[in-house]
């Protein structure tokens, strides 16, 4: 703790330097190249977003319909069971039936 405050009563006591020549506008800005890269990459990224959207719906849409296939299918399976385990039970004791059918 000692230290952070040492250092920083030092840091505040170090005077800022002060430029000994007067600095040219045109050597610190990004001028017209810094312009025009800055606006292709900002052209770049909105593109990337708008692809990576319109991919990212394609994808769901897709699986919505994935889902309603896969519901479709287990709804299909559990009916093939239910008529199969009806088959089966008539199956097994024909005579029952015939009993109850005679009453």
């Amino acid at each position: 703790m000692q230290h952070v405050i040492v250092a920083l009563s030092l840091a505040a006591t170090t005077p800022t330097p002060t430029p000994t020549s007067p600095v040219d506008p045109n050597l610190v800005t990004p001028g017209v190249w810094g312009f025009v890269i800055t606006a292709f990459v900002a052209l770049a990224v909105i593109f990337l977003v708008w692809d990576m959207m319109r991919r990212i719906r394609r994808g769901r849409v897709r699986a919505d319909i994935q889902e309603e296939l896969d519901a479709e299918a287990a709804a299909e399976a559990q009916a093939a069971r239910a008529a199969e385990a009806t088959e089966v039970d008539e199956d097994v004791d024909p005579g029952a039936s015939s009993a109850r059918e005679a009453q």
